[in-house]
């Protein structure tokens, strides 16, 4: 087992920023470096989370979740996802690269479902003790790109998707302001060019990482 603590990256962004295809990337170049990669996803990566996930993405009923349930949905989601699969992870020295983390909930529940930002870090206090990952990297783009991207996918796939467009302008903004608070910690990327391209950005936004030098003692 590895002595070194390892590292957490997520990747946040807004519906077809290529969250996804960013995270792939990124785990294919770090285990051709050699390194144990872990990815995952949010709701999701645990059995307990990938169902409080269909729940989520499948509300029952025709009402959905109220904004405060959806909130505590997401936290004990999150929850049971960090103390399952992202602590042990880390323990045994493994990057762990999780696509949406608690910045989503902060962007999503908290900014435009209304409920606040405090709301939602006092859930994740709690819940998962406070976890923040060593790297986020905000995948942006502009609007009529990132709506091409999803038309182009077909069909709306999840009750959160489906919102209005007002909705998805909202989280844009949230996700665009907490990048500009905490710009050591949230990488802001422009998400709509060539994936290369992109993936190469964000390989140059993690060499402080990759650095042995600068590998936890």
């Amino acid at each position: 087992m590895s002595t070194q603590a390892g590292r957490f990256i997520a990747f946040e962004g807004g519906e077809g920023a290529g969250k996804s295809t960013q995270a792939r990337l990124l785990a294919e170049a770090l285990r051709s470096r050699g390194l144990a990669v872990v990815t995952t996803r949010e709701p999701g990566g645990t059995p307990g989370a990938e169902a409080i996930r269909q729940l989520l993405l499948d509300p029952p009923g025709d009402a959905g979740w109220t904004a405060e349930a959806e909130a505590l949905l997401f936290a004990a989601a999150r929850a049971d996802h960090v103390a399952h699969l992202i602590r042990p992870a880390l323990a045994r020295g493994e990057w762990v690269i999780c696509d949406r983390f608690v910045d989503s909930s902060r962007a999503y529940q908290g900014a435009a479902g209304g409920l606040g930002d405090d709301a939602v870090l006092a859930l994740h206090g709690f819940g998962s003790g406070g976890l923040r990952p060593d790297r986020v990297f905000l995948l942006e783009g502009d609007e009529t790109v990132l709506a091409g991207r999803l038309a182009a996918r077909g069909a709306i796939s999840d009750a959160i998707e489906g919102r209005p467009a007002s909705y998805h302008r909202a989280v844009a903004e949230a996700f665009r302001a907490l990048g500009i608070a905490d710009p050591a910690g949230i990488v802001r990327i422009d998400g709509v060019g060539a994936p290369e391209d992109v993936h190469a950005w964000i390989m140059g936004a993690l060499a402080d990482l990759l650095d042995p030098e600068g590998e936890r003692r």
